[in-house]
């Protein structure tokens, strides 16, 4: 298993990068993959917010109605998290805290894509549930939570625990 400073060797080496370069590099890749997920996460969050104001959202039974609020509890928190690293980056602009700035919102997009998977596993139980009831809702919930973890956690996970290929 590689560190950060077996990264950062490799980088110099490998890359010719210096510390900066590579900091720089790695808020840039950052700011493209939030890019990817924000716009999403937005639009979800938006449409959650709708749902009370419709006129078949009386029809939710309880345990729905705590499936809708937990859901956009997760939204809205992803949105929080998938936002912070563009806040944060204003607060410590021109202060000369690159790593600290690139740490933080690494972990602020990690948790963010994991309530993001919360909020989409919460829409499609939601969904199911209306459109094809209770049963349909249960199956796509550990379906989609099945999914989402292979995806986004699992895959990731075990590709990092392979020997990367020296050549590239």
């Amino acid at each position: 298993m590689s560190t950060a400073g077996d990264d950062a060797e490799w980088d110099r080496q490998a890359r010719g990068e210096t510390e900066i370069q590579r900091l720089d590099r790695n808020w840039a890749d950052l700011l493209q993959e939030l890019r990817v997920v924000q716009t999403g996460v937005q639009l979800l969050t938006g449409f959650l917010l709708t749902l009370p104001f419709q006129a078949r959202f009386p029809m939710l039974d309880t345990s729905m109605r705590v499936v809708y609020l937990v859901t956009v509890a997760a939204s809205v928190a992803a949105t929080v998290l998938l936002v912070a690293p563009v806040a944060t980056h204003r607060l410590l602009f021109r202060r000369h805290q690159l790593a600290d700035l690139v740490a933080a919102a690494h972990r602020y997009a990690f948790f963010g894509i994991i309530l993001l998977g919360v909020a989409l596993t919460g829409v499609t139980v939601l969904i199911f549930d209306t459109v094809a009831g209770l049963g349909a809702a249960i199956a796509a919930g550990i379906c989609f939570v099945v999914l989402f973890i292979g995806v986004w956690l699992l895959g990731p996970l075990l590709q990092r625990e392979r020997e990367p290929d020296s050549s590239v």
